[in-house]
């Protein structure tokens, strides 16, 4: 099934038709525990907390749209995120882009940090400062490309060769972009994360995440964590996300053509100082999006000039809805100092530039034109 294209593939592989029945999508298989044939003998199942037949279909597709060896799905993105540093022990030491997902810096500095484990948070966009960060005891790098929600980028083959050069693992969230647009695998990850919430999801009704390797040890090292700890996806969730996935190349090229539309009307407006959004020339890092994405995407955010300005902005959207989740067929717009970002202190947003004038919109695939005239009556109100 590899061998076939993106989109043929986000609709067959790991889904092929049930053999028993024929049913052409993965069925449900609502079941905690299977039939034993024997003492350990078994169909492929016996428990499923350790394996699901619905959740097998949907972490192979999930390892061939990335181009990995083998998928883990758990019950959420930061349960991902969670199983990725059980890879740790006390007194390793891990490099983490500053600018990541509230969530995940939260889990590194107040949980994590708790079993001794010691985390350096840097800018990644320049390659230099992961080489300089890394010390004998580094054990992991985990970037964000593009960040949340500062879209700004990594080269992720540029820093993989700096990881490869050390032996030490990289992993990079790519929920923003989605396999269709970025293939971390393919400039050297080891690991690439998502939460599937998002855009493989689709549809804003399915909480899961999941961790795709090129490496048989690291598979190994997330199967037994799931196993181990529990915190695996549920049949129906993932049958949710199996379901979303068939349809994420075309959505993606909707999302992609809207995003492009809107980040151009933003970035003339004379309401808007600022539009932070890779697609644009202007983006002072346009050039490496080119290189190492085959599209842009539909995530966007921008500066409305304060806080009450943004308060104004939200509270007058009618087509595009004030949530803070991103990814769904609809659009959705937020504010990231209070929502996704809340857990960071205010000097260090401040420090990196997540201002109470941040608004941050992930563009669905309405018409266009009217989730511009929504964006258009909305900044009347400022």
């Amino acid at each position: 099934m590899n061998k076939h294209a993106f989109a043929t593939r986000a609709i067959h592989a790991g889904q092929e038709p049930d053999p028993r029945t024929g049913a052409v999508n993965v069925p449900i298989y609502l079941t905690s525990t299977y039939q034993l044939q024997g003492i350990e003998q078994h169909r492929g199942w016996e428990y499923s907390r350790v394996s699901n037949p619905t959740r097998d279909a949907l972490e192979a597709s999930l390892a061939s749209l990335e181009g990995g060896v083998s998928g883990h799905v758990f019950g959420s993105g930061m349960a991902a995120i969670a199983a990725l540093v059980t890879l740790l022990h006390a007194g390793d030491h891990v490099i983490c882009g500053d600018n990541v997902y509230g969530g995940t810096m939260r889990l590194f500095t107040q949980v994590i940090v708790r079993h001794g484990i010691e985390f350096s948070f840097v800018d990644t966009s320049e390659t230099e400062n992961v080489r300089r960060a890394i010390r004998p005891n580094t054990k992991l790098v985990h970037i964000e490309t593009p960040t949340n929600p500062l879209m700004i980028l990594t080269d992720i083959r540029a820093v993989g060769e700096i990881c490869h050069q050390h032996g030490i693992p990289m992993s990079v969230d790519n929920t923003f972009m989605s396999p269709y647009f970025q293939r971390p695998i393919e400039f050297g990850a080891d690991v690439v994360m998502h939460s599937t919430t998002k855009f493989l999801n689709g549809h804003s009704d399915g909480l899961g995440g999941v961790l795709v390797t090129t490496r048989p040890d690291l598979a190994e090292n997330f199967r037994f964590v799931q196993k181990c700890t529990g915190g695996i996806l549920s049949p129906f969730e993932s049958w949710l996300i199996l379901r979303g996935v068939k349809t994420l190349a075309v959505r993606m090229k909707q999302h992609d053509e809207n995003g492009r539309q809107v980040a151009a009307y933003l970035a003339k407006h004379p309401k808007v100082s600022r539009v932070f959004y890779p697609g644009l020339p202007t983006h002072p890092q346009h050039e490496l999006a080119k290189r190492q994405t085959s599209g842009f995407g539909s995530m966007i955010s921008f500066e409305s000039g304060s806080r009450a300005n943004a308060d104004k902005i939200l509270r007058s959207v009618r087509v595009i809805t004030n949530s803070e989740s991103l990814g769904g067929v609809e659009s959705l717009i937020s504010h990231s100092a209070t929502t996704t970002h809340a857990a960071v202190p205010p000097e260090e947003r401040e420090r990196l530039g997540i201002t109470d004038g941040l608004v941050r919109i992930s563009v669905g695939i309405e018409d266009i034109g009217d989730i511009l005239e929504d964006l258009d009556q909305a900044l009347r109100s400022i």
